[in-house]
């Protein structure tokens, strides 16, 4: 059974001028999403800035989205780190605060071999019981969880269910799914790559267009699998000018002043990550009213 099965939104946070977490508007961001019919919420991953929050900012975070959700949908909580200790601790914590799942991001930096992957992804899984979806993110990490490697840990780990794909490399995740024999549900952490994903035989996405634009990428989703292929592949396309907009400076940036264009008020971005250049936001602000979002 997979943790969700559609678009799992990867929620921004929202923080006051002065920096703090605002919480309020958090709420209210939870509150919009589920009633734009978003199948899952994932907080605190890159796109919710969880690599410049405190380890206590961090699980306050997961704890107060887990209250305010309150299982109406699953809510899956980034609680990867380089270091094994600090990933074991993060994820027992949202496991007591009542996360239904975690997402795990490769160990960066420090980086690891396939076989280091397999006991860092290993001995977290076996400090919970709740399900565990992988974050292969190799842009950022610097490390690429191989196909063979996912396949083992779904395999043989039972509680390691599937993985976030953001590599784009859609050769090795179709490599990996032809290996796995349906032991891997695959989520896109692409926006653009949604449809390509479902087609091969993906659950869904966890999506920085959901944050702007619920409805319609639920409904990627949805239409799919419907087996209305034709208005999936529509919605994706007419989606893609959007994508590509919110990805012309460094995520979160762009879905952060989309959503400040927006009048949402999520306030400003914690450095070293820095306010949208002027013409990058035009270009964001002419895509989202050819969208019709603005």
């Amino acid at each position: 059974m997979a943790l969700f099965e559609g678009a799992g939104v990867a929620l921004i946070t929202p923080f006051k001028d002065n920096g703090e977490v605002n919480y309020e508007k958090l709420e209210e961001l939870l509150e919009e999403q589920i009633a734009g019919g978003t199948d899952s919420i994932v907080i605190c991953g890159t796109t919710g800035e969880a690599s410049t929050m405190t380890h206590e900012e961090h699980l306050s975070v997961i704890k107060y989205t887990c209250e305010v959700v309150n299982k109406r949908i699953p809510v899956v909580a980034g609680t990867g780190s380089n270091c094994t200790d600090t990933a074991i601790y993060l994820s027992k914590e949202a496991e007591k605060f009542g996360a239904d799942g975690l997402l795990l991001v490769s160990p960066y930096y420090n980086k690891a071999t396939q076989n280091g992957l397999i006991a860092h992804f290993t001995a977290v899984a076996d400090a919970v019981k709740i399900p565990i979806i992988l974050y292969n993110i190799p842009g950022r990490t610097g490390v690429t969880i191989a196909p063979q490697t996912i396949v083992t840990l779904c395999k043989n780990v039972p509680n390691i269910v599937g993985v976030k794909e953001a590599s784009g490399n859609l050769t090795n995740i179709a490599t990996m799914l032809a290996m796995a024999d349906g032991c891997v549900d695959v989520y896109s952490g692409n926006d653009d790559q949604i449809v390509p994903l479902l087609s091969l035989g993906g659950k869904g996405v966890v999506s920085v267009l959901s944050n702007v634009a619920p409805a319609q990428t639920h409904e990627i989703c949805a239409s799919w699998f419907r087996g209305d292929v034709k208005e999936s592949a529509r919605l994706q396309l007419e989606a893609i000018p959007l994508i590509n907009a919110l990805f012309c400076e460094v995520n979160p940036i762009p879905v952060k002043a989309a959503m400040n264009l927006m009048g949402k008020k999520v306030g400003p971005l914690r450095l070293p990550l820095t306010e949208m250049e002027p013409a990058n936001q035009e270009r964001l602000k002419k895509a989202m009213e050819e969208y019709g979002i603005l």
